[in-house]
Formats: C-alpha cells, sequence, structure tokens
C-alpha cells in the first residue's frame, strides 16, 4: 500500500511544480518586458566638471546650476529631465552643474541664487528668468527667445581673467573649507586651533610672498647707490655746459662792448653841448670895446 501510494505523491507534486511554474510565466514575461526598457532609459542631462566647462564655448547650451539640498533644486529636476529629452530634437545640449561639487564653476558664473539657469550659443552666456517646466523651456529654445535678452559682458564672462581669478578664490575657499573640516572632525583638533593654524599659515605665506616681491622690485629698480656711474655722459654734460657757458659769457662781452661805444657816443655829444652853452655865455669886456672906439 505505501509503495503503491509513493508514486501516485510523487505525480502530484509533479503536477504542483508544473501548475506553479505555468502560474510564473506572465510575472517572468513581464518582467522581462519591463527591464530592457528600464535600463534603457538613461539621463539625457549632461554633467559638466571644471574640466569639462570649456564645452559650452561651443554648440547651443542650456544648463543648470543646482545643490542636492535645495527644494527648489529637486522640484526642477523631472522637468528638467522631460526637457533633456528633447535636446536631440532642438539641437541644444542641456547640462547640469552640482555647485557642491564644483565650487570653481559657481564662483566663474557667480551663482548667487539656486537653482540659477544659464543659456549660451556660441561663447555668448545669457541668464534665463523666465517659468520653469519643459514647454517653456522649449519654447525658449524653439521660437529663440534668447535673442531678446542681454548677454553677458565679456568682463565678467566665464572665460575672463576676473571670473577665472573668482573661479580660482572659490576653489581656494573650498579647499580651506575641507582642511578646516578634516582637523576638527578627523584629527580632533579644537576649532580655535584650527583657526591658529590658518592664522600662522596666513602670516608664513604672506612673509615669503613680501621677501619675494622686495627680491622682484630690487632686480627689475635697483638703488641708486647700486647703479654704476656714467661717467661717459658726465663728461658730455659738463663739455656741454662749458660750452654753453662760454657762449653766455661771449654774448656778455658784446653786449658790455656796445655798451662802451653807446657811452663813448652819449659822452661826446654832452662835451660838444658843454662847449657851445660856453662860448655862448662868454662875458663881454667893457674896456675892450671902448678903445676899438
Amino acid at each position: 500500500m505505501s509503495a503503491a501510494a509513493s508514486p501516485n505523491a510523487e505525480v502530484r507534486g509533479r503536477r504542483r511544480d508544473k501548475m506553479a511554474a505555468a502560474g510564473l510565466l506572465p510575472v517572468v514575461g513581464l518582467f522581462l518586458l519591463v527591464l530592457p526598457g528600464a535600463l534603457g532609459k538613461r539621463s539625457q542631462v549632461k554633467t559638466l566638471t571644471d574640466g569639462t566647462w570649456r564645452d559650452l564655448l561651443q554648440g547651443e547650451w542650456m544648463i543648470e546650476f543646482y545643490a542636492p539640498w535645495c527644494p527648489a533644486c529637486q522640484s526642477l529636476q523631472p522637468e528638467w529631465e522631460k526637457f533633456a529629452e528633447w535636446g536631440e530634437d532642438l539641437e541644444v545640449n542641456i547640462a547640469k552643474v552640482d555647485v557642491t561639487e564644483e565650487p570653481g564653476l559657481s564662483g566663474r558664473f557667480i551663482i548667487t541664487a539656486l537653482p540659477t539657469i544659464y543659456h549660451c550659443k556660441d561663447g555668448e552666456f545669457r541668464r534665463y528668468q523666465g517659468p520653469r517646466t519643459k514647454n517653456d523651456f522649449i519654447n525658449f529654445i524653439s521660437d529663440k527667445e534668447w535673442k531678446s535678452i542681454e548677454p553677458v559682458s565679456s568682463w565678467f564672462g566665464p572665460s575672463s581673467l576676473m571670473m577665472s581669478s573668482m573661479s580660482a578664490l572659490f576653489q581656494l575657499s573650498m579647499w580651506i573649507r575641507r582642511c578646516h573640516s578634516y582637523l576638527t572632525e578627523d584629527i580632533g583638533i579644537p576649532v580655535w586651533g584650527s583657526y591658529a593654524i590658518f592664522a600662522l599659515a596666513t602670516l608664513f605665506s604672506g612673509l615669503i610672498l613680501g621677501l619675494i616681491m622686495v627680491f622682484l622690485a630690487d632686480c627689475l629698480c635697483p638703488s641708486k647707490r647700486h647703479r654704476p656711474q656714467q661717467y661717459p655722459y658726465s663728461k658730455k654734460l659738463t663739455s656741454e655746459s662749458s660750452r654753453f657757458l662760454k657762449k653766455l659769457d661771449e654774448e656778455q662781452e658784446a653786449d658790455e662792448e656796445d655798451l662802451s661805444d653807446d657811452e663813448a657816443e652819449n659822452k661826446e655829444l654832452v662835451d660838444r653841448d658843454c662847449s657851445t652853452n660856453a662860448v655862448r655865455q662868454r662875458p663881454v669886456n667893457p674896456a675892450a670895446t671902448t678903445d676899438k672906439s
């Protein structure tokens, strides 16, 4: 009896397995249909870094500056992803920049509010300040509404010297912040100790920079006591001055001779006038007149 029952139990077990497998087939089929679509759907938004931002200088771009902790940025992400799906049709590149990971780009574009959106066309940057929906983004590109916005001045463009310096400053500040976090959190140095270390480092670097500037200034513009005496120039100057003085003496002597000649002529005229007056004023002798009579 038990030997006859065992084949039946085995048969029933096989039937249950077949029924379970038949019930799982639709589920597995549905999973296989959905899985390729889920794996094949990739984000069309490009991620820019401080090393790849120069790609913006060619072609047309829309760039979003965001931070993961920003609620407004989080609400914008679905619309931005949908807009990116139209990027190929509109022939525009859709990109984003995480300002917490790329502080240099944050300083290069002077990001003061989040999220911030820029439009770039062949190196000209314009700030987008319209509504933040997929349709508005599409109309902004398809209708070329960006032409009505004044582009950013070349002085404040991301590739200018000023903005490059600002980018370096932002990167330095982020590096200082990371060093401060490392000293206080990982090593366990007190906050005041970290500040003291940065103060000493600032003083030391300023001293080194000052010495370098003094050395360069002394090399480019040496002081007078270290300059060699320029004898040929001084001799030339002395000969020219002696010639000038000699010429002045000659002119002065000529003027004196002219004055002496004028004085002599004036003296002769005075003498003649005096003799004429003496003749006219000579008294008449009355005895002489009587004798003649």
